[in-house]
């Protein structure tokens, strides 16, 4: 996978101390450091809670972000301090925003009544869950680090090992499309449409939407062309524009030029702005970051 030493010791201590838990128990990880009031105040609320719940099999784990960079760039943490719910080697829950004991008793109660708590300890087939869950993870991030040929590379891995898992498949294409190796992305969709696990799997539909938006990706001279045009400001070419823009890798001028159109005339050729973007948004990930930072932006701009 590429790792230094260090990053390899990281990812070890983590799979101890946290996803080999995670695989019966319920799994709160905080995102902590010594520097940080807010954490220092949450500490105790945590331990409370963990200790109460423990007989229900929860237990908290605590990750260091100056000790442990590596982990907390996986899990894109911005601020501390940050808190998921861990179960079977994956997030499953974001626990950040409960306001004070009570509420954070609550969300546990609701996520104790859907997990499966103890099934599968022990189980060489839960091992491998937890280990393809891992590296899907590793995947996603370097991705969004912009290593579209690493990420490729690892999704290639996880498929090799588990070729029944969406996620994974679906990486693949989307880092083969980023890397600009559209050929092999549409034979990894092709292979990946005719394993019956995937049959509408959600993650692969994303994936193709992403290939079909870059296919016709313009070079640098048609695109300054179809920019040029657009800055005439008729509606058909301003949507031209924002498509061969975020097919060229450009998100941002994507994202600004439909933002923009919504602004002037949201309700223009039945709301096409809006469904391009938020084609863009299923194309990258709903959970990325990117994604959810524009997404707030145009949930501004809709309802102030």
């Amino acid at each position: 996978m590429a790792l230094s030493i260090d990053e390899q010791k990281a990812v070890d201590r983590f799979r101890t101390e946290v996803v080999e838990p995670s695989m019966s128990k319920l799994v709160i990880l905080d995102f902590w450091a010594e520097w940080c009031g807010p954490c220092k105040a949450l500490t105790p609320v945590l331990e409370k809670v963990a200790g109460e719940y423990a007989d229900k099999g929860v237990v908290l784990a605590k990750v260091n972000v100056d000790e442990e960079q590596f982990i907390a760039s996986q899990f894109q943490v911005r601020s501390i301090p940050t808190v998921y719910a861990m179960f079977q080697g994956q997030p499953v829950a974001d626990l950040t925003n409960a306001r004070g004991e009570s509420q954070l008793k609550q969300m546990l109660d609701q996520l104790l009544e859907k997990l499966p708590l103890g099934e599968g300890a022990g189980d060489p087939a839960a091992k491998q869950q937890q280990d393809v869950a891992q590296f899907v993870a590793m995947g996603e991030q370097v991705l969004a680090d912009g290593d579209a040929e690493r990420a490729a590379g690892i999704f290639a891995q996880v498929v090799e090992m588990a070729p029944d898992n969406g996620a994974a498949q679906a990486g693949l294409v989307r880092a083969l499309v980023e890397a600009g190796r559209l050929d092999e992305a549409r034979l990894a969709l092709t292979a990946a449409e005719q394993n019956p696990a995937l049959v509408e799997d959600a993650q692969l539909g994303a994936a193709k939407t992403a290939l079909e938006l870059a296919a016709n990706a313009p070079d640098e001279g048609e695109l300054a062309a179809l920019r040029e045009k657009a800055e005439g400001g008729a509606m058909e070419d301003r949507l031209a524009y924002a498509e061969a823009a975020f097919a060229a890798g450009q998100r941002d001028a994507a994202a600004d030029e439909l933002l923009a159109m919504i602004e002037a005339d949201r309700e223009w050729n039945e709301g096409a702005a809006r469904a391009k973007l938020l084609q863009i948004f299923e194309a990258v990930g709903l959970e990325d970051p990117w994604v959810v930072a524009t997404r707030r932006r145009l949930s501004r701009l809709l309802f102030g």
